[in-house]
Parts: C-alpha cells; structure tokens; sequence
C-alpha cells in the first residue's frame, strides 16, 4: 500500500522520532503508569505484528425498510417497472410449507427463480475486529492495536511479521492485565504484507538450529530483540578525557566489542549472507587479477571465474569482503527500527583509495529520503561541534602545525546552511559556468568527477553540498526509483577538496521493482534471495546512509591523505604491513 503522510501533532509525554513522524512504543509501554496517563491522545505508531487475532462481530439489525416508490414505466415501450411482491410470494415466505404444495401444483416456478438468484448473491463477510499485538524493537512489550474490518481487511494485517503504520488513539483497556492501554486505529497509513505459507517465523518458539538458515529474519525474534535491545536513558555515555587521546583502534576495539553478539546471530554455513554491493564488482580487473594470480600456480586451469573450483576454498564458494554492510542492516531495521554499525570495510580499485576503511552506517524503518538527508545534516554538524567541544587541545595542536584556519572551518560548518541540489540542476549549472573549463564534459548520468565537485562546492556555493537524485545508472541497484524512472532516490553529502563525506538512499521496499533492477543489472538472483524476502514478508519504507569515519577525521584535521589517518593503511599494490 502507498504510504500517506500523517499530520499529527504528537502530545506531551511521548517521543515523537525526529527522522519518521511516529511514536516509538517504548516511550509509551515503559511509563511508570504503563501508558493511562497517554489516554485519549493521538498518536502514530509503526511496527510489526507478533500475534494476533480475531473477532467476528454479531451481525447488525438490518435497516427498517423504506417505502416502495410506484413503478415507473418506460418512456419508449410502456413497460412497467418492477412489481412489488405478490400476495402468494409474501404467504409462501409466511407459511414455509405452502411452498412445498404450491411447488408440486405447479405455481411455484417464479418464486424458485428468484430465490436461485439470491442465492447466486454472495453476501459480505460479517464484520469482525482484529486484535494485534505490535513491537517497534524499542523494547520487548507490545502494544495491543485494535483494527475494525471496515479500515483494513483482516487477512493483510493478521499474519505473524505484517508491518504496518497507523494512526490513532490511546483507550484504557476494559479488562486490565499485563497492559493498561490499546490504540484503536482510525487510519491505516501502511501495510508491508506477509505471504504466512513461506514466511519461517510463523510457527512459534522455532529452535535456534533452525534459525540460523534464515539469518535475515532472526533480527525480529524475541530473543535478537532482547539482546540487542537500546540502552536505558539512565546510562550515562562513557567519555574520554582529552589527555587521554582517540586512536582508531580503540574505536575499532569497542565497536568490535559491541559487534560480537551480533557476529554470533549472524553466523550461517552458506553464503546466503554474501554482500550485495560487492557483488557488482565482478567484472573489476583486479579481481580478475586476483584470480589470474592466484591460479598461475595451477598450470593447465581455466582463467574464467565460473571455471575455477571455489569447493576447496575456506567458504567452499565465491565469496568476497564488503565494501558495505547496509543490506545485512537493513534486517536489523526491520524489526529493530533504527539501527547502525561501525566497522571495516573494503574496496578494490586503483584510483588511489586505500582498501580498507571504517564506516559508520545507519538505517532507520519508516523513513523515507528527506529524513535520511536530515539526518546526513545534523549528524555532520554534530561531529564538527563535538570536536570542537571535547578536542580543545588537540585542534590547538592542529591549527598550528597543520591547518591555522581549520577551527573557523569546523565552526562555520556547525551553523552554515548545506545547500541541497538535484543532480540534474547540477548538470544544467556546470554546463552554464563560462569561466571554467572541465577536463570531463558533463553530461546527463555520467558520474559526477571530483573536478566537478570541487568547483561546485568551493567555487560555486563555499558550502557543503548534498546533491540528491540521481541518475539510476550510477547508484547502487537497490536505490529506490522515483516515479521518473530515471532516478533513484539516494544522496551526497560533498564538503570542500571534492570529498563525499556522506552517501545515502531511500531504499527500495517494493519487491517487482528491485527484482527488476537485479533482473535488468545482469546480477545473480540467487544471492539476493534472502534479501529479496525482506520486502516478501513485512517490508517497510527505509532509509539510510553511511559516512567514511576517516574522511571525517582528514576533514576535522586538515589533512588531506587518507593514508595519514589510517593506524596500518593498505591501498592498490601497497600490503607491507
């Protein structure tokens, strides 16, 4: 179902998330009253549904009917219109048994047609309430949710992992038990349907052996919810002193830390789990060059990847690092709500990067692309302000030996405007600017360079830059297409030396569409089957984005290699160490 846009002004006591215009349950369950003092406010509310039930309602009294208008008759042929019921017709319906005799007399041929065609009249199906029980992943309660057949058919919202987005209001239940509170539903804003024969999490308490063949649904069990469940507001954020310093390996040590669980949920003994970006770089010559390398000590064996035998390697497969962990976060999202990772990631090319690098990505559920780039914006401007607030010393430090003016350059950021543009704006500009000439002409779904991006950033704006939409070539497959077809909806974030900062999408949920972004990419479906079953059974509208940790630290710096900021960097033909 299309999603709607609700205009509800949230009350006092809930937390309304500032990236997706709804209430996160926990904010409402895990109230010291469970909720009663939320009563009779309003509220939108998305999650997915755990259990549910429901129940038929007793049919209604029909209507008193209406007095009968007199019969019309045509105006060309002088036919009568309907007649009212016969007397016979009215004592036949009185007296059951007349029927019968009137039946083998021969006098009841018009009464048995119209009574075969009522029966040919399929009637409604009564009217029942669905009664759902609900989890964002904020927290293990679910919130009851009462939906009247009238708004939504049962049958799309009963199945177990059916993900919806409602808008309502908070009553007091009747009969008080382990909750206080339900959301009677007068608005349905979406539903991410779920085919209940194929989807595994449809039988209950299924064991953890047989989990682990459907690593990407794991996420929305219980347990996973449990474990990896948000810290409690009463925490306070550890700190590091300023004297202390920041290495790149501490970060690396407590996202490891912080990861291990996960790795553990993650684990399976196929490939099922095999990188979706990565996948596109099979025709890359350096891969083709690992694999010419690799095989020169095997005379006699086909060059081809799909002739070499992978059964002996480590996975018994192809397999390949990852130059993004977003596709793995999004089953995360999908039952957890907002969600992120750190860690490393890599990428195999020549253009001078180096190949390994810490990301920091983040994926939030019921978000679409504005909330993303909002998101992209403030989570920038908050780095640049944390730096300057915890960092007094080291930007000292900085600002003398390296870059004088990078102080004024992190705080102007803090509170400059990012100047958002289209990709197709940016080519209509480029292609106007007289006083400079491009190495690259540009032209509509070519990359943008980084000649191009710096003389729009520091020549044309003096601003960062976040340019959105753009073409469907040069973004990833599943990037969602906008109703232009030509589009997709994903983003930059572009700061001054040409550096993208931030890359971001709004990603696609609709299951025919991605299917045919693989299908017309050429690219092997039975490695994205289980991502594809994301969008089969309980999909949702999600966003997100990843920022590069280490051009964060060259852009806080003023240092302008990445090699410098990284503890042991490795980049093409350079592994020493």
């Amino acid at each position: 179902m299309a999603t709607e846009q609700a205009g509800v002004s949230m009350p006092v006591g809930v937390t309304r998330l500032k990236y997706s215009n709804r209430v996160v349950l926990k904010t409402i369950l895990e109230r010291s009253d469970g909720g009663l003092g939320l009563v009779g406010e309003r509220v939108v509310i998305g999650g997915w549904v755990r259990s549910s039930k429901e129940v038929t309602m007793k049919d209604p009294l029909p209507p008193s009917p209406s007095p009968s208008p007199p019969p019309k008759s045509d105006a060309r042929t002088g036919a009568m219109g309907p007649k009212d019921a016969s007397f016979m017709e009215i004592l036949h319906s009185r007296i059951p048994f007349l029927r019968s005799i009137m039946k083998v007399l021969g006098g009841g041929n018009y009464n048995h047609i119209r009574e075969n065609s009522e029966e040919g009249i399929p009637r409604p199906p009564p009217p029942s309430i669905a009664f759902l029980q609900v989890s964002d992943g904020s927290c293990v309660s679910y919130l009851q949710v009462v939906v009247a057949s009238a708004i939504a058919s049962p049958c799309q919202l009963l199945p177990t992992g059916t993900c919806i987005l409602v808008e309502g209001v908070l009553m007091q239940l009747s009969e008080q038990g382990k909750h206080v509170i339900e959301l009677k539903v007068d608005k349905i804003l979406y539903i991410g349907t779920v085919d209940h024969e194929k989807y595994p999490l449809s039988k209950k308490k299924l064991p953890f052996e047989m989990l682990r063949d459907f690593s990407q649904f794991r996420p929305r069990t219980t347990t996973v919810t449990t474990l990896l469940g948000k810290p409690d507001k009463t925490e306070k954020p550890t700190t590091i002193k300023d004297t202390e310093g920041v290495s790149l390996e501490v970060i690396k040590s407590a996202a490891k830390e912080k990861a291990k669980l996960v790795e553990e949920l993650k684990k399976s003994e196929s490939n099922k789990e095999a990188l979706a970006a990565t996948l596109q770089d099979f025709q890359k010559p350096n891969e083709a060059s690992h694999l010419k390398a690799r095989e020169k000590s095997k005379p006699g064996t086909s060059l081809k990847p799909d002739k070499v035998n992978f059964s002996e390697d480590f996975f018994s497969c192809r397999t390949y690092l990852t130059v993004s962990g977003c596709l793995h976060l999004e089953s995360y999202a999908c039952a957890l709500g907002n969600v992120y990772s750190i860690g490393p990631r890599f990428r195999a090319d020549c253009a001078g990067h180096v190949a390994e690098r810490l990301m920091i990505e983040i994926e939030m559920a019921f978000a679409q692309l504005e909330d993303a780039m909002s998101y992209a914006d403030d989570f920038f401007k908050f780095l640049c302000k944390w730096v300057l607030d915890n960092c007094p010393e080291d930007m000292k430090f900085v600002s003398k030996r390296i870059d004088k003016t990078r102080i004024d350059r992190l705080q102007s950021m803090i509170y400059s405007k990012v100047e958002k543009i289209t990709y197709t704006e940016v080519v209509d500009v480029l292609g106007k600017v007289a006083d400079q000439k491009f190495e690259v002409k540009l032209q509509w779904g070519a990359p943008l360079t980084a000649e191009h991006l710096s003389y729009l950033v520091e020549v044309m704006f003096k601003n960062p830059v976040m340019i959105y939409n753009y073409p469907k070539g040069v973004k990833p497959f599943y990037a969602r297409l906008n109703d232009d077809r030509k589009t997709v909806a994903a983003f930059d974030l572009v700061l001054p030396k040409a550096r993208i900062l931030i890359s971001g999408s709004q990603n696609e949920e609709r299951l025919d569409i991605l299917s045919s972004r693989i299908k017309e990419l050429g690219l092997p479906r039975e490695q994205y089957e289980w991502y594809l079953d994301l969008r089969r059974h309980g999909t949702v509208e999600h966003s997100g984005f990843s920022l590069g940790f280490d051009h964060m630290v060259l852009f806080a710096t003023g240092l302008t290699d990445a090699v410098d900021v990284i503890p042991f960097p490795r980049s093409y033909g350079k592994a020493n160490n």
